[in-house]
């Protein structure tokens, strides 16, 4: 209920991506006969001045709207297609459809019917794919080397033309679908969301299921004599139109030959004249609201929202009325409703805005996370929320706020950073279907048209009586007596009481709500900084004492008037003991806390910080426009090192740190996998269950004597990159002294040096084995450990995962359906390195295991048999992959922080280790398969985590069916790690790296 679902937590990086059908050459001749379809060409399509990419939009005569990007520079081509159609339009009768047909476009055409030739093609040549289904829409993209656009566009066309929907497809991937619902069971965003669609109004297409599973997919329809595949190809005839679809191409080609491809390839996609469907208006009618939900989650977590239906406003993009009440509500300074709730010790975070999730349905929301006295005072933080509301209505619309609001737009249009072409057409594709095409590029960014009266629309609706309030916590377990259908979320509906309605109503705002003052950090200059006298082509050591190193390189690439600026502070105190790594976190949280009124107006004009911890210490970064970095440097630093430690603050934030520990149990197992398989292999690292057993000794006196002891003593590594020369450089080298090595005793060389990685030893088999009571599904993480890092070494690996990725997919996803997240990607940690696979199964993890060898045996005849021509193409798309040029110069601050935090030093690492690649052989590859991956290899070291789940209906649960396998004589028996860090004593580790430019620490010198 209630925009619960705004600010449930956000899905692990890992399940946003997953599954990634990455990367078949063509075989058949593509047509090249010219079909004149195009009807109108759009050629003014206004873009950023410093945007150096050409565009032009199209309609087809079958009104199939496509945006052209013409980029003579790019290193990848990429391409997007959405369709208007999502899962509100699933038939009654069988909910998940929409997306179970986004799985089965994957699965053959009449034109290409090998299940995996799109995946193929891609992996072979550089590229990648996915797709996802929103409520109103059907998304697909992929990327691909730009040499082989026309041939990936060809394969990509015929989804939308002749699918196959092959029943033995259809059976199999069902269960896919199955499992990816069952992965997100216990996960509270899905939960959430869900939740708030099911008690909306009923038969409402908004309330439907929309990822489906084996009941709506298979069971039901089987009951009701529904034949699915029947139903997809109807689906697929009735909605798939080209009238409703939108595609954005981005390629080296010019726009006349990218308009080439999109007219011969998609120009014949039939245009079925299909009208969109009507929505029966806004899906909380009078019964859904002036309601109190009150909902149970998985993990130990509360939270407040405030949601009000509001009319849909995206057809006034330019004005924003949304955003910039958004801007306001939402606001962190001084005098802002997150500043008065923080006073009160009732929050810590605060977010509002306009979620528009379907035509003619959106919804502003304020969410906002609980404290423990928060909980105990939701409907006096409700009155606040209403007193700022009407702190806003009293003002009336300010045009010198927007108009400050628009020249950040402005400012952060113009100079935005390239985005990689698989994100940037995924950006613009559904754009494309909302927005005029010659602003298809702004619609998201610039503001033009002040209209109060807008503004004043929406604030009508921002009433008590217009609301549904959300509320999250565990304690409501006790009263919660209703379960949602789909997911089993415990909560409870309430009436809100006339009388507290009536007072929100009148809510008087309190002296010290306040607007936003004018913001001070909106950059004086943008102007780029002349160069340095023979610059550098790789960040140079500008500065280097015994307390402090310093890196620098002036931006010669992007040319914006932005910096990176990289700060590690290393401390051996840090990572110590459980307990420094607690005062650690614990600390971090309460410099951001007190910085955040500050930093806010600072964050909004894009300059940014963070402080985050590390291994070593900490490392804080400043990154933005370059004016003014200085200012809010001295001020991070100024916190970090006089903290001032208030002792309600504190206590919230150790409370909220406690709860995070605690909330690891409810992680996905793949979450729990990687976890353990890190403890495992890393010389140090400390469980979760050490972390929070060390959290009963936290005390504020206790941080205080930690933050002292920390700066005691500390040696400070830096770069500094973008648009800053080497004179505005030595400012900040000024400031971070200044405030840094003050009273601060350098560190030793040995402190300075990284840690390891154990090394398993020639033939060992290892497994260690945990249970999960939360989730369904059970997961299996098996590392292969090859040699350390090398240039050589580095290259065999990747090379290997390039060619036998997509193989593990099809064979373990696709056919053997095992689970819905399955991969196999490179396993890099501090000096070791090998092979990860990873599949998450409602499967026993012994029986996925055994999938997984049986699988690996098997990539011995596919490399031998794999032909010189097909090895050279992953060979070349190894490289496209190496090769690609950082989008964004953060990407390349990133690369060089690499090698800078590795102290290995290798800035021109990518060209090295390609130009090797172009030397290995088939040979080599086999060799290197047959010594550290096949299963009688004399070199291979294997470890596999298995996380077992005892959860009802799991793989490990009372009276659970273990599938019978034979097993294979080739694979040894398994020795089980019973404690790891009895199993870690008994090993050695990897030597460190040695650095490409050696660079001697500069820690003080020993003194006998």
């Amino acid at each position: 209920m209630i925009s619960w679902t705004a600010h449930s937590e956000s899905l692990n990086i890992l399940e946003r991506t997953l599954p990634v059908r990455t990367v078949r050459s063509l075989r058949r001749p593509l047509s090249t006969s010219s079909v004149s379809t195009m009807v109108k060409k759009i050629e003014n399509i206004t873009k950023s001045p410093e945007d150096k990419r050409d565009y032009r939009g199209l309609i087809l005569d079958n009104e199939l709207r496509v945006l052209l990007i013409s980029d003579p520079k790019t290193d990848k081509s990429a391409a997007a297609l959405s369709v208007n159609i999502g899962h509100m339009s699933d038939p009654n009768e069988l909910n998940g459809l929409a997306h179970f047909l986004e799985h089965m476009l994957f699965l053959g055409t009449k034109k290409y019917p090998s299940e995996n030739e799109y995946s193929k093609f891609l992996t072979e040549h550089g590229g990648s794919s996915n797709a996802f289904t929103s409520m109103e829409n059907t998304t697909f993209y992929f990327d691909v080397a730009p040499e082989h656009l026309t041939s990936a566009l060809d394969i990509f066309s015929q989804f939308f033309l002749a699918p196959l929907f092959t029943e033995d497809a259809t059976d199999r991937e069902v269960q896919a679908v199955n499992s990816e619902h069952e992965k997100n069971l216990a996960n509270d965003s899905w939960r959430l969301h869900q939740l708030e669609r099911s008690t909306s109004i009923k038969d409402h297409p908004y309330s439907k299921f929309g990822t489906g599973n084996k009941q709506t997919l298979i069971d039901d329809p089987k009951k009701n004599g529904i034949n699915v595949r029947e139903a997809l190809l109807k689906f697929h005839r009735d909605y798939y139109s080209s009238n409703i679809m939108s595609l954005a191409i981005l390629g080296k080609d010019s726009l006349d030959e990218l308009q080439e491809k999109a007219e011969n390839l998609f120009g014949t996609i039939e245009n079925k004249h299909v009208t969109l469907p009507k929505w029966p208006g806004n899906p909380f009618g009078q019964e859904q609201l002036q309601k109190k939900g009150l909902a149970v989650p998985i993990k130990d977590w509360r939270s407040l929202s405030i949601t009000f239906p509001i009319p849909d406003m995206r057809q006034h993009y330019k004005a924003g009325p949304n955003r910039y009440l958004g801007h306001l509500i939402g606001h962190e300074s001084s005098g802002s409703l997150l500043s008065a709730l923080k006073k009160r010790g009732w929050s810590s975070h605060l977010n509002a805005g306009c979620r528009s999730v379907a035509r003619d349905i959106s919804f502003f929301a304020v969410n906002v996370d609980l404290t423990e006295k928060g909980l105990e005072n939701v409907d006096n933080i409700v009155d606040l929320i209403f007193q700022y509301i009407n702190l806003l209505r009293q003002e009336d619309p300010k045009e010198w706020i927007f108009k400050e609001y628009m020249e950040i737009n402005n400012m952060s249009f113009r100079f935005k950073d390239k985005e990689s072409p698989r994100e940037y057409v995924v950006d613009l594709v559904e754009d494309l279907l909302e927005y005029p095409i010659d602003e298809v590029l702004t619609s998201g960014y610039l503001l033009s048209e002040w209209n109060p009266e807008l503004i004043n629309q929406v604030m009508e609706k921002l009433t008590p009586d217009n609301c549904r309030i959300g509320i999250i916590s565990k304690q409501f377990e006790a009263i919660a007596d209703q379960t949602e259908k789909w997911y089993g979320t415990k909560y409870k509906i309430e009436d809100i009481p006339s009388e507290l309605l009536d007072k929100w109503y009148h809510a008087k705002p309190i002296e010290e709500l306040k607007l936003p003052k004018k913001n001070e950090f909106i950059p004086s200059s943008l102007d780029i900084l002349p160069d340095d006298d023979n610059p550098p082509k790789y960040p140079a050591i500008i500065h280097e004492t015994h307390f402090a190193r310093v890196w620098h390189k002036k931006d010669d690439e992007f040319l914006l008037p932005k910096s990176n600026l990289i700060i590690e502070l290393t401390s051996p105190f840090a990572f110590l003991d459980p307990l420094r790594v607690n005062f650690t976190h614990i600390y971090v949280s309460l410099v951001h806390d007190a910085l955040t009124e500050y930093s806010y107006d600072a964050s909004l004009a894009s300059l940014k910080f963070g402080v985050v911890t590390s291994k070593y210490g900490l490392v804080v970064t400043i990154k933005g426009f370059h004016d003014k970095q200085d200012i809010l440097l001295t001020k991070v630093l100024d916190t970090l090192i006089n903290l001032e430690i208030d002792e309600k603050r504190y206590e919230i934030f150790k409370e909220y740190y406690v709860r995070s520990l605690k909330n690891f149990e409810a992680e996905q197992p793949y979450t729990h996998a990687m976890h353990y398989q890190s403890a495992c292999l890393l010389e140090k690292a400390w469980l979760k269950s050490e972390l929070l057993g060390a959290t009963k000794y936290l005390s504020i006196e206790g941080l205080k004597s930690f933050i002292k002891q920390f700066f005691s003593m500390m040696h400070v590594e830096c770069l500094i990159h973008g648009n800053t020369n080497k004179a505005a450089a030595q400012k900040l080298i000024e400031v971070i002294e200044g405030k840094l090595v003050k009273n601060v005793e350098p560190l030793f060389p040995p402190h300075l040096l990284r840690y390891r990685d154990m090394k398993l030893e020639d033939g060992s088999n290892y497994v260690y084995e945990v249970t999960n009571e939360t989730h369904k599904t059970s997961c299996v993480d098996v590392h292969l450990q090859c040699p350390p890092k090398s240039t050589e070494s580095n290259m065999l690996l990747e090379l290997f995962v390039q060619i036998a990725s997509e193989p593990c997919f099809n064979v373990l996803r696709t056919k053997e359906q095992l689970g819905y997240i399955v991969h196999m990607t490179l396993a890099r940690n501090l000096t070791g390195q090998g092979v990860r696979i990873m599949v998450q199964s409602y499967k026993h993890p012994t029986y996925v295991d055994h999938k997984i060898e049986q699988f690996l045996l098997s990539m011995k005849s596919y490399l031998e048999e794999m032909s010189d021509e097909e090895f050279e193409r992953h060979k070349q798309a190894l490289a496209v992959l190496r090769l690609e040029k950082p989008k964004k110069m953060k990407q390349l601050t990133n690369h060089y922080w690499t090698e800078i935090s590795f102290q290995t030093y290798c800035f021109d690492r990518d060209n090295i280790e390609v130009a090797f690649l172009k030397t290995i052989t088939k040979e080599d590859v086999i060799q290197f398969y047959n010594d550290h991956i096949h299963a009688e290899g004399a070199k291979r070291r294997k470890l596999a985590v298995q996380v077992l789940s005892t959860s009802e209906g799991g793989a490990g649960s009372a009276g659970a069916e273990i599938d019978e396998f034979e097993p294979l004589s080739v694979v040894s028996k398994p020795t089980r790690i019973y404690d790891i860090c009895n199993f870690k004593s008994g090993l050695s580790s990897f030597p460190l790296l040695r650095p490409y430019a050696y660079h001697r620490p500069q820690g003080s010198k020993a003194k006998l």
